[in-house]
Parts: structure tokens; sequence; C-alpha cells
């Protein structure tokens, strides 16, 4: 009961996000953002520890309008007139994404105005050199694509069952990646083993039927060499 309760209370976010991705412009806005400034930092070749604020003002922007969305519905079902201490109160959350937003736009300039200033340092190599970064995306980019698939098929719970198996996706995208920068046959080998086996323990498990899982290993595994084709060589 307490393994399936958490299990729901993530699909309940995740139902959150999807909610808001579908009624909120602002959200889109800031994820399409998220994902320049991510594409951005793979090629400015964007150090660790920049990468880490980077991502940090991404998930505090977002976390901020999910928060002042979440605020102007508690309200709106509290209050169905004006009230000047309601309007206080959206006005509150709303700054508070303003401030999240600005610190987020400074963090940003100072990271890309030192990368900007390496001109020495080539487009191809600085690609070359972030390995770690696009695995992170690529993995990202795979987790969107499959609750966007499972949003898409009407599946709710989008952490069990349904069309592509996610599992499958992100095993399969770290077995892509490990391939691509590996040199190590044996590691290699172990990464694929080990996608096999967690794609196998959804049809074991009747979470998954087999296309779902094959559906779910082909998205991670086309997409994750998708973007090493195109960035890492």
């Amino acid at each position: 009961m307490r393994e399936r309760s958490l299990v729901k209370s993530f699909n309940n976010a995740i139902e959150g996000i999807i909610y808001v991705l579908k009624t909120q412009r602002n959200i889109r806005l800031h994820l399409l953002a998220a994902v320049l400034v991510l594409t951005s930092s793979l090629v400015l070749d964007v150090g660790r520890f920049e990468f880490l604020l980077l991502l940090f003002a991404i998930i505090l922007v977002i976390s901020a309008e999910l928060l002042n969305t979440a605020i102007e519905y508690s309200i709106d079902i509290v209050t169905t007139s004006f009230d000047p201490l309601a309007k206080i109160a959206k006005d509150v959350a709303a700054a508070a994404v303003l401030v999240a937003s600005i610190g987020a736009f400074l963090i940003g300039y100072f990271v890309f105005y030192s990368c900007l200033n390496r001109p020495t340092i080539s487009f191809f190599k600085r690609l070359g050199e972030a390995p770690i970064h696009l695995t992170m995306i690529a993995l990202l980019l795979v987790s969107i694509l499959v609750i966007a698939l499972k949003a898409l098929a009407g599946h709710k719970d989008y952490l069990r069952g349904g069309w592509p198996s996610g599992h499958s996706a992100l095993a399969f995208s770290a077995f892509a990646a490990i391939a691509f920068i590996g040199s190590n046959i044996i590691l290699i080998t172990l990464a694929l083993f080990m996608a096999l086996i967690v794609s196998h323990s959804r049809i074991q498990a009747e979470i998954h039927s087999w296309p779902q899982v094959l559906a779910g290993a082909v998205l991670g595994f086309l997409i994750t060499t998708l973007l090493f084709q195109l960035f890492y060589f």
C-alpha cells in the first residue's frame, strides 16, 4: 500500500505538470527557454559548476511558476468576488516568479558571457567535450517525450503502463550514451544487458506489453543516438 501510495503521489504530480503545460502559456515559455539554455550550454562548453547554476535557476523559475498557479487556483476557490487581500496574494505570488526569473537571467548572463569570451575553442571541439551534459539532456528529453506520448494516448498513470514504456526508454537511452562515450566493450555489453533486464522486468511484472517495451526502447535509443550524432561527433 505504501509503495502504491508513493507511485500515486508521483502520478498526481505529473498530472499537475501536464495540466499546467496544457493551460498555462507562461510555463510553456519557461520550458522553451530552459531547452534553449541547456542546448546553449552544450554548444558553449559550460563548465560543470556553471551548468549546475543554470539547472538550479531553471528549477527555481519553473517551481515558482507552479506555485504561483497553485496559489491562484486556491484563491479562486475561496472567493468568487473581488477581494483586495486576494489580489495582494496573487500579486505577491507573481512577484516571486518575477524575482526568480530575474535571478535566472542574471545567472545566465554571467555564465554565458564568460563562455562567449573563449574564441580559441572551436564549436565542434566544445561539443565533443560535453558528453555528461549531453547525456543528461538526452535522458531529460526522453523522459519528456515519454510523458507527452502517454498524455496524447490518454493514459493517466504516467509511471506505470501505457505507451511507451518509460523505463525501457531511459534504460536504452543510457545504453546508447554509454556506447557512444565509452571505449570498453565489456562496459558497453553490461549496459546493454542492464537495459534488456530492465525492459524484461516490465513485461514480467505485467506492467507493459512487449510492443510497449519495444516502443520505449526504440524511442530512447533513437533520440539519444540523434543527439550524439548531432553534437558529439
